[in-house]
């Protein structure tokens, strides 16, 4: 695993990242944006103490509704080697966090992997990432991470080159997090929180409920049955949304839409979260700045 002939997402731009940008934006160095305890993900993440997250600049996709798109498509955010991002985890730890929540993680593992096997933490490393990743580089990450956190936005490949610029999204999704669940095993929680375990979020779109449905169920089909799911409803037009690129998600979700999803969320026996409308908010988008 290396930034030398870059491999590590499935786009695979094959860039000296030591010399020049990959896809990603990415160098050579982690790209840090903001590091700070966050209090929104899911109550077993977040606890009462939050989150320590750290969030990584640039993005293996680009997706049009991205709402930390000035991170993720501007790459805002302060290059750190890896002994500074090695104190940045260990500073969260003794700040109070709950956990390590390391967001939009994969162009950067081989610096992530060096500060973590420095100084691994003594609170739970999560992997925050978009589920376009590789199988083999989160192999890499094994007995490094305890606590998974992918996405699995879609199971139609049309759908994911249309709004997040990748042709082969579910494939590699499905193979990566069959991977954490093989390294983690099931969850484990412990006085609310949890220790280990794999949680897989799906964000409901507009006007694309059915798609969710087909989604969640590729995902019992061909995901083990003890990984929590979390249904997402926070979806707001951002990024590069607009009614002119894109009028059929130029909105929030409807009531209508999301209890569609959420029954076959039901039928189909996941154990997991499901989230307020309420939460479809730009109060809850991370800032920039503490």
């Amino acid at each position: 695993m290396t930034y030398t002939k870059c491999e590590l997402c499935p786009r695979k731009c094959g860039v000296d990242r030591n010399k020049s940008r990959g896809f990603c934006g990415g160098g050579a160095k982690a790209a840090v944006t903001r590091a700070a305890k966050h209090f929104w993900e899911e109550p077993v993440i977040s606890g009462k103490n939050g989150s320590g997250t750290i969030f990584f600049s640039g993005c293996t996709m680009r997706c049009v509704f991205c709402q930390n798109h000035e991170i993720s498509r501007e790459n805002v955010g302060k290059e750190v080697t890896d002994e500074e991002l090695c104190e940045i985890i260990l500073s969260l730890q003794r700040d109070g966090a709950e956990n390590i929540n390391l967001v939009n993680p994969v162009h950067f593992a081989p610096s992530i992997k060096n500060a973590l096997e420095a100084a691994k933490p003594k609170i739970p490393v999560v992997w925050n990432s978009g589920g376009y990743e590789r199988s083999e580089t989160v192999r890499e990450m094994e007995g490094l991470i305890d606590i998974y956190l992918p996405d699995f936005k879609y199971v139609s490949n049309e759908k994911s080159l249309k709004y997040s610029g990748v042709s082969d999204y579910a494939e590699n999704a499905v193979k990566a997090i069959n991977e954490m669940v093989r390294q983690v095993g099931p969850p484990v929680i412990e006085n609310g929180m949890m220790k280990k375990g794999v949680i897989v979020r799906h964000l409901v779109l507009p006007s694309m409920p059915f798609q969710s449905v087909k989604t969640l169920r590729f995902m019992r089909e061909n995901l083990p049955g003890d990984v929590r799911v979390s249904l997402m409803g926070q979806y707001i037009p951002t990024g590069d949304v607009s009614a002119e690129k894109y009028p059929e998600i130029n909105r929030k979700i409807t009531r209508k839409e999301y209890n569609t999803v959420l029954r076959e969320f039901r039928n189909l026996g996941f154990d997991g979260f499901c989230q307020e409308l309420s939460a479809a908010s730009e109060e809850f988008v991370p800032v920039l700045k503490d």
